[in-house]
């Protein structure tokens, strides 16, 4: 009995961990992975780096994506910040 009242602190200090920083950091990985898996061809997005960019061709690990009507270059999938929402 002794040892159940020493280690029921420990459970609960570790459930409280789970549901505050393990659950919500797996639930955001989760929906990241699937807005990157939805991108499709003409998706405004943000990069990284800070750059609007517009996806001109997707390939297995990377993406061909326009910067300007001149310059198309590749970036990674991992690069991606997230998707750009007009504010209009």
């Amino acid at each position: 009995m002794e040892i159940i009242s020493q280690l029921l602190p420990f459970v609960f200090l570790i459930a409280i961990m789970y549901f505050v920083i393990i659950r919500p950091q797996q639930k955001e990985a989760k929906a990241r992975k699937e807005m990157i898996q939805s991108l499709k061809k003409g998706d405004k997005v943000i990069t990284n780096g800070g750059f609007i960019v517009v996806i001109h061709k997707l390939e297995d690990n990377f993406l061909s994506v326009k910067i300007n009507d001149d310059v198309i270059t590749k970036i990674t999938r991992d690069s991606i910040a997230k998707k750009y929402e007009d504010e209009a």
